[in-house]
Parts: structure tokens; C-alpha cells; sequence
């Protein structure tokens, strides 16, 4: 490895404000013969709340189309990244339902370009990072070669934006549920009858309604519906 790409590779990792990562991940673009440098946070889960990181130094009008088109709904390079961590060539096929933003990538001067995706089960937050010029497509050889270096600089951007999401609230602590407790509960959650759940468990009504009674005591409810939604929460079911 060359020298200055490990300097900048280490300063890099040593940074923990994430304005300043993104100007040393900028200039390590920019010495590898990318003009521009994107990186956004996104989410692929329905009710995911994340505070906006969207770093880059893309065209002023770009942004704004973006912005004003809502235009992340449906690009197809969000699209891919939202499901895949491999890395995607931006191509006319690859904006084939979407042509007037494609023209609008070759009017901006971001005519060559890649993306890839780093995801976060725990926090349900996905990352898109990007790099693009407007000279000389980009071959497969020199995405595949350059790989590495994106997703170092990106894994650590991505590290120091999950950092700065509002933490979110611990779940409650599941009180110590025995195994039939568990069984019944997680039975009711599917919508099972007292009697349904004794033919399944082979057991009397009046056995499952003790237990039921056992788990609405255990979390402090009122009734076991109330039960079921504590054990959910919770994570024992």
C-alpha cells in the first residue's frame, strides 16, 4: 500500500468527529481519481427513526433536484443498497425506470459513478456510501481494487453516524416466565383460545388459565392481553 493511503487510512480512523471524517474520506477519494464523495444514512425499516446524515460534495443542483423530486423514493441505486452490501455500477440500464434522473446525473457532471450499502441489524439503519467523476468510466477492475478502501472509509463513517442516532429507550426486564407460561403466551399472541391452547399442549383449560393468571401477575397487568403485549415488548416472546 502506498504511503499517503495509509496515512490517511490511519488519520482516519483516528477521527471521531464525522465533518472531519468525511473531509479526510473526500481527499482519499478525490487522491484516488473521484471527483465526488457521498454518504448518507438511510433506513429499511417501517417506523426506523434516524437523525439526517447526508455528507457530500455533489452539484448544488443535483442536491436540490433531489431534495425537491424526492427523489430517494425512487432511485434505483438507494433501491439496490437498501437490499444488497455488494457493490452496484451506475449505469443508463440501471436508471431505466428512471431517465430524467439519469440525464440529470450526466448533466451534473456525475456521469461515472459507484455505490455500496452497509447495514445495521441492531439499529435497522442502513449507510450508502459513493463515489463518482465525470471522466473515464469506471471498469470492474477498478471498483473490485478499490473496494477495500471504500469499505474501510465507509464502515467507519457509518460507525460515527449510528453514534450520533438518539439512543433508544432499554426494554423493560422480562420477569423469570416458566417454559409453560412461555408456551401459552406466545400461543395466546397467535391468537389461540384457553381451549385450543389445552388441546395443543395437552392440558385443561383450567391449567392454561393458572398459567395465564401466573404471567398476568409476573408483569404487573390487568388481563392477558395486556400479558401478551408485556412478553412482546419485553423480548420473551
Amino acid at each position: 500500500m502506498e504511503i499517503w493511503k495509509e496515512s490517511q487510512l490511519k488519520q482516519l480512523s483516528h477521527t471521531q468527529e464525522i465533518n472531519t471524517a468525511y473531509r479526510i474520506a473526500l481527499n482519499f477519494a478525490r487522491n484516488l481519481g473521484y471527483k465526488f464523495c457521498g454518504f448518507s444514512i438511510t433506513s429499511n425499516s417501517v417506523g426506523a427513526e434516524a437523525s439526517t446524515v447526508n455528507l457530500n460534495n455533489f452539484p448544488h443542483e443535483w442536491n436540490f433536484q433531489y431534495k425537491k423530486n424526492n427523489a430517494m423514493q425512487i432511485d434505483p441505486i438507494v433501491a439496490h443498497c437498501n437490499h444488497s452490501m455488494l457493490p452496484v455500477l451506475w449505469s443508463e440500464e440501471l436508471f431505466f425506470r428512471t431517465p430524467w434522473l439519469w440525464q440529470l446525473l450526466q448533466q451534473q457532471g456525475l456521469q461515472h459513478g459507484w455505490s455500496h450499502a452497509i447495514h445495521d441489524e441492531k439499529t435497522g439503519l442502513n449507510s450508502i456510501f459513493s463515489l463518482a467523476r465525470s471522466h473515464c468510466p469506471i471498469s470492474a477492475y477498478e471498483l473490485y481494487e478499490n473496494l477495500g478502501f471504500a469499505v474501510f472509509i465507509s464502515r467507519h463513517l457509518h460507525a460515527l453516524a449510528i453514534g450520533m442516532q438518539p439512543k433508544r429507550p432499554a426494554r423493560p426486564q422480562a420477569p423469570s416466565l416458566s417454559r409453560r407460561e412461555l408456551e401459552v403466551l406466545k400461543l395466546s399472541a397467535d391468537g389461540k383460545t384457553a381451549y385450543e391452547i389445552s388441546r395443543i399442549l395437552n392440558l385443561s383449560e383450567r391449567t392454561v388459565n393458572f398459567h395465564v393468571h401466573r404471567a398476568i401477575e409476573k408483569f404487573g397487568v390487568n388481563n392477558k392481553i395486556a400479558a401478551v403485549i408485556a412478553a412482546t415488548r419485553s423480548g420473551a416472546i
